[in-house]
This record gives C-alpha cells, sequence and structure tokens, in this order.
C-alpha cells in the first residue's frame, strides 16, 4: 500500500466506487457500513426482488491474492451473523437473499477495475 494513502481512505475510496458501481448497474443502495450486533454489513443493495450483502475490498495492486480472495470463512460467518439480523428485521418473505463480493483495484494512475461477484458465497457453508 501507499504510505501517503490510509488504509481507512482507501477503503471508504473503494466502498464509494463499489457504491457507484452498483447503482450504474442498477441496484439501490439501502444502506452503507451498517452496523448488526457487532459485525458490520459494507453494502447493502437492491435490485428487483433480491438483496444483495456486499463485502467490499480494496487494494492497490493485485498481487498473490486477488481482494476477493481475502474473504476468508470467518469473514463469511460474520457477514451472515450481521445479514440474519438484517433479515429478522426487514424480511417480508417476498424477498431473496444473496451473498456478493465488490472487488475494487486502485492502482494509482490506472483506471480502478471493479469487479462484482454475485453469490460470492452460500448462506450455509
Amino acid at each position: 500500500m501507499r504510505p501517503w494513502l490510509p488504509r481507512a481512505s482507501l477503503g471508504r475510496r473503494g466502498e464509494n466506487a463499489a457504491a457507484r458501481h452498483l447503482v450504474r448497474k442498477g441496484y439501490r443502495i439501502l444502506a452503507r457500513n451498517l452496523e448488526q450486533g457487532k459485525y458490520e454489513l459494507d453494502i447493502v443493495a437492491q435490485k428487483g426482488d433480491t438483496i444483495a450483502f456486499v463485502e467490499v475490498k480494496t487494494r492497490v495492486t493485485v498481487e498473490e491474492i486477488r481482494p476477493e480472495d481475502s474473504v476468508g470463512r470467518v469473514k463469511r460467518q460474520h457477514i451472515r451473523k450481521a445479514a440474519r439480523r438484517y433479515i429478522q428485521q426487514y424480511d417480508d418473505g417476498q424477498t431473496y437473499f444473496r451473498y456478493d463480493i465488490v472487488s475494487v483495484t486502485m492502482p494509482g494512475k490506472r483506471p480502478t477495475a471493479i469487479d462484482h461477484i454475485e453469490n460470492a458465497f452460500g448462506a450455509d457453508e
């Protein structure tokens, strides 16, 4: 990571880029950085009858590990727990839910690369 770009700033920029990307794809952003108990959902977005719980991973470069590959088993469990709390509050029985990852690579002067992975992992892995 570039020393002049703090991790929090990079993450915030990545989340902003991911949200703009989702909106361009026709999603409506329902929430950002939503705390559900002791866990957080980066973005909750809806398109049609589907709500996506979106984990955003941002990197300056794609090195040995792609950003989306850093969403490990424990992180997925945390996202699922936060999502369950959200679903308990807002499920109308007519909505589908899924877990997505948006991978954002911001390589300095080159264009930002965004990869939206729908159904990146399941509810019961």
